[in-house]
């Protein structure tokens, strides 16, 4: 994975993350958490499973539908 690859996947993680925790999978919460965690230290680098793993969040994430949201106020 490049370094601007790794920019790019950090970047949208926050939006990965939130989507992810809105889920029921408790081992892609904790995965999703972790990269996070992990992501913040400058020297971090995923490892190939991790990557690939990050990949597909991304890119579901690209073609999920988007919601219609409800207003509280009408």
């Amino acid at each position: 994975m490049t370094a601007s690859e790794l920019d790019e996947l950090m970047y949208r993680w926050p939006t990965v993350l939130r989507h992810v925790m809105a889920g029921t999978d408790e081992w892609l919460k904790g995965f999703a958490r972790s990269v996070a965690k992990h992501g913040k230290r400058a020297a971090w680098r995923p490892t190939a499973k991790q990557a690939q793993i990050m990949r597909r969040l991304v890119s579901e994430l690209d073609t999920a539908p988007e919601q219609d949201i409800e207003l509280i106020e009408r």
